[in-house]
């Protein structure tokens, strides 16, 4: 990982961007402190169909309380998809 002051950014964004485009994690930095990693950007993942997603929902569940939390804002359940 490489590490570019602020200044040195204003003044070589090209060539900071360049790195991070061809693959290279930058830290930012303020007085030699880190304040921010400048990363190259993720794939999207894909969409999932509904019955995928009702099985993911249904093996990756952490909060019980968030489905019931999530029909009364959303008006509808999964099984109504």
């Amino acid at each position: 990982m490489r590490y570019v002051g602020v200044r040195d950014l204003r003044n070589n964004t090209s060539h900071v961007i360049d790195a991070v485009t061809a693959g290279e994690r930058i830290t930012l930095t303020v007085h030699g402190a880190p304040v921010a990693d400048i990363v190259p950007h993720a794939g999207r993942s894909r969409w999932l169909s509904g019955a995928d997603l009702r099985d993911q929902l249904a093996t990756r569940s952490a909060d019980p309380g968030l489905r019931a939390d999530l029909d009364d804002l959303a008006g509808q359940t999964l099984d109504e998809l």
